[in-house]
């Protein structure tokens, strides 16, 4: 019998492309592949790629330069590269890696395949689709969610694409305008993982909240979904991201603090504190509106973690402008912020603006103030948790320290607690009680075992 081939997927990027490499891992072991860990085992090399900030394509074209020796010594090994770089670069990457066999964009991910058989006869290939086919975007087969990285844990795509016209981001370029999939073709597939075994279920897409509007030609269903998969059995954990502040509704404030298995959690992404500043974004609300949004979420859902994004030195962006941002952070008092430096991004209305960018050196220290707000939020949260007692998601042994458990809390907090007698197996919920709170992370000791995990197998993926 002939040894099966085999393959390894690279993901740069968000959680978007790690869901996409879950699917593309999916038809791949329909295919009958088997995954692996180790390029130099691979027969098939695939990078999914993102394009969001400029070091995803130096990682990219670094990686396809090491990939290149294994290529010639081996040279019947295939690669692909496929997502949004691949979409925005095309013909580039197979101009500057010729070695590449295959490149396929956003919209076609379910041909990678055929593509890669094809090429086998016909050589290096590359095709684009300007646009998403919307049945394909609404009829996806079981077999796509078929690899996951964990197994009692699942992303699930609800929406594809976005239909805001944000200066800075290359999203709506690369992955086109909003499609939503039929809301009980979710419901469907959230109940398939839910019998699989996954207890966890992150909802992804560009703008959640408008998730139904294209469906309805009115409102969006996005409240309607939450409820729905509330009532699903065993899913004990439902997170979403991300949504757009200008379309979180109140209907979706009273959804989240009504169903019991939607954490109390909300990323929330403000990007920055000055209306001006916010203006030149494109983001579609100002301060005052972004706080009223954040005082009625944390006035209904009880014990509200909330996280935001904040981009430091857009084009443009004052000293005082800066100032109103670090002011406003404070004021948020957020749990937790993925902070990033402005990166140009050739499409956008942001990368026009070069006669404003920011001195690298202002825009380095304005991050380190920035952080000192943000680590400063953080401490008092862990702290006020320390005494309380948390259920939380085991992930697994530490990966700095094999004596102590990982996971994450109702509120997607990550937390430490040291290894006992309990056999502790990832995908098992423990009652820990905290003991001490830092920034990024608290600590605490095992209470009890409340259950063990309720999946069966584990399928790794190669994530950078």
């Amino acid at each position: 019998m002939a040894k099966p081939k085999t393959f390894t997927i690279r993901t740069f990027g968000c959680q978007m492309n790690e869901h996409d490499s879950e699917r593309l891992a999916g038809m791949f072991v329909a295919a009958g592949m088997t995954p692996v860990e180790d390029e130099t085992e691979a027969d098939l090399v695939i990078f999914n790629t993102c394009t969001i900030r400029e070091n995803a394509d130096l990682k990219l074209y670094s990686a396809l330069g090491h990939i290149k020796a294994l290529k010639e010594a081996n040279p019947e090994m295939q690669v692909a590269v496929g997502g949004c770089m691949a979409q925005k670069d095309r013909g580039k990457i197979q101009e500057v890696a010729g070695w590449v066999d295959v490149v396929f964009g956003t919209h076609n991910i379910n041909q990678a395949p055929e593509l890669l058989r094809r090429a086998k006869a016909e050589g290096p290939l590359m095709e684009i689709w300007e646009a998403p086919d919307p049945q394909a975007a609404t009829e996806m087969a079981p077999a796509l969610y078929a690899v996951r990285e964990l197994p009692y844990s699942a992303w699930m795509t609800i929406q594809t694409g976005c239909d805001n016209s944000c200066a800075y981001c290359i999203v709506p370029s690369v992955r086109g305008g909003e499609i939503s999939r039929p809301l009980e073709d979710l419901v469907q597939e959230a109940t398939m993982l839910a019998e699989s075994g996954v207890t966890e279920l992150t909802v992804l897409g560009q703008n959640v909240n408008s998730y139904g509007r294209d469906i309805t030609g009115r409102s969006p269903l996005f409240p309607e979904l939450l409820r729905s998969l509330g009532e699903i059995d065993g899913l004990e954990r439902i997170r979403f991201t991300s949504p757009h502040p200008k379309d979180l509704s109140n209907e979706t404030i009273r959804a989240m603090a009504e169903t019991p298995n939607v954490c109390n959690q909300l990323h929330l992404p403000l990007q920055s504190g000055s209306n001006r500043v916010l203006t030149a974004m494109r983001r579609g609300y100002h301060v005052d509106r972004y706080q009223r949004i954040l005082e009625e979420a944390r006035n209904t859902i009880p014990d509200l973690a909330v996280t935001t994004d904040l981009i430091v030195g857009f084009p443009g962006e004052t000293e005082e402008e800066f100032e109103e941002t670090l002011q406003v952070v404070a004021d948020c008092n957020f749990d937790l912020a993925y902070t990033f430096i402005f990166s140009p991004r050739e499409g956008t209305r942001a990368a026009l603006m070069s006669d404003e960018f920011i001195d690298d050196e202002v825009v380095a220290d304005r991050f380190k103030r920035l952080k000192q707000v943000l680590d400063r939020s953080a401490l008092l949260h862990h702290e006020a948790r320390v005494g309380l007692f948390e259920e939380v998601l085991v992930e697994g042994p530490s990966r700095r320290n094999d004596q102590m458990i990982s996971g994450r809390t109702r509120q997607g907090k990550l937390i430490h607690f040291p290894v006992s007698d309990t056999p502790m197996k990832a995908g098992a919920v423990a009652l820990v009680r905290v003991t001490h709170g830092a920034p990024y992370h608290l600590l605490g000791e095992e209470v009890s075992l409340v259950r063990g995990p309720k999946h069966k197998t584990r399928i790794p993926l190669t994530i950078s």
